[in-house]
């Protein structure tokens, strides 16, 4: 089993990323190899600030190590370091069919009205996305609901490469939906994903929050009047109390029924201090490691450089294959 997944290296981590994806990547290290790399190649599909994009690098990597991914165990780097990725990408994205890619609903919300001034990057970055798993043939792809349809372009780009080709160039890879994943919400609104981009800075819990921080947002995050149930079916109409409850859950490795056998019948009053004490014990120390890492970028540079040669390793036969199934001279 081998299992590639990426994180844009936007600054600003937050409790959604940890609970929806790097908890359970520090999981799967135990279970198989794993390839967990900084996406600053997608980054740049839309305009970043240089500086701003390099400090953001090197604090993800803080925030990946303290909250538990350990390069010793994994491989841990960025695109930019490994030019596979970009080769490849240019490879499959001449043998992928525009309709395929019109067909995706991402380009669609991110570019909104403004799609004749999008870049031809934001529009082609599903194909790299695929180059990104493709390289190393990976077997399985961690994915929640918004990328399923993703993963199936990569499938289909795989597939037809193989058919056009004549060859067996690359494993198409699996879905992998880790049983800790969760999905978490704004603490403003049960209906909206927790995100960075929010301008309320009470919708969601930073990474970088201290403790006192994330006692008050858990205060004043949105709920109802109503006393928590005694099953899951009673908060289907409640979604800011079913986020709170995901939450407590995922962050103390609970299901969310053993939530609220503990707590049926009582109110938010009992329920958000405690909430609050359980996210402050989990997090505090993964801040308190996150603020001595970022201190250190000679030793973040280290990690991404030793990442990115191991990482470079395994995607050179993948890309001379794919090189030589197009009949591209190399040698």
């Amino acid at each position: 089993m081998r299992t590639v997944s990426g994180i844009q290296p936007t600054g600003n981590l937050h409790l959604g990323n940890y609970l929806g994806a790097i908890k359970n990547w520090v999981k799967m290290q135990d279970e198989g190899e794993c390839l967990f790399f900084l996406a600053d190649l997608h980054a740049i599909t839309v305009h970043n600030d240089p500086a701003e994009l390099a400090a953001n690098c090197r604090e993800m990597v803080a925030a990946l190590v303290a909250a538990g991914v350990d390069p010793d165990k994994s491989i841990l780097f960025n695109q930019a370091r490994v030019p596979a990725h970009a080769e490849l990408a240019w490879m499959l994205i001449c043998n992928t069919p525009m309709g395929w890619l019109d067909r995706m609903t991402q380009f669609k919300e991110k570019s909104g009205k403004h799609k004749q001034r999008a870049s031809l990057g934001l529009y082609g970055y599903p194909v790299l996305q695929a180059a990104d798993v493709l390289v190393y043939q990976a077997t399985h792809v961690p994915v929640g609901e918004d990328q399923k349809q993703h993963l199936e372009l990569a499938r289909d780009i795989a597939a037809k490469f193989n058919s056009d080709t004549g060859t067996e160039t690359f494993v198409p890879p699996e879905p992998f939906i880790g049983k800790s994943a969760a999905r978490i919400m704004s603490l403003r609104d049960g209906n909206a994903k927790m995100s960075k981009s929010d301008p309320s800075d009470l919708s969601r819990i930073n990474m970088s929050d201290d403790d006192d921080t994330i006692a008050r947002k858990f205060k004043k995050a949105k709920t109802d009047p109503e006393p928590l149930p005694d099953n899951l079916a009673d908060l289907a109409d409640r979604p800011e109390a079913r986020n709170l409850i995901g939450i407590y859950a995922a962050l103390a490795d609970q299901t969310q029924e053993d939530v609220l056998a503990a707590y049926a019948g009582k109110g938010f009053g009992d329920f958000k201090p405690a909430l609050a004490d359980l996210a402050v014990s989990k997090l505090s120390p993964i801040r308190q490691r996150f603020e001595q890492l970022r201190q250190d970028s000679s030793a973040i540079d280290a990690i991404l450089r030793d990442g990115s040669e191991k990482a470079s390793t395994l995607a050179r036969p993948t890309v001379e294959a794919a090189y030589a199934a197009l009949g591209l001279l190399r040698n």
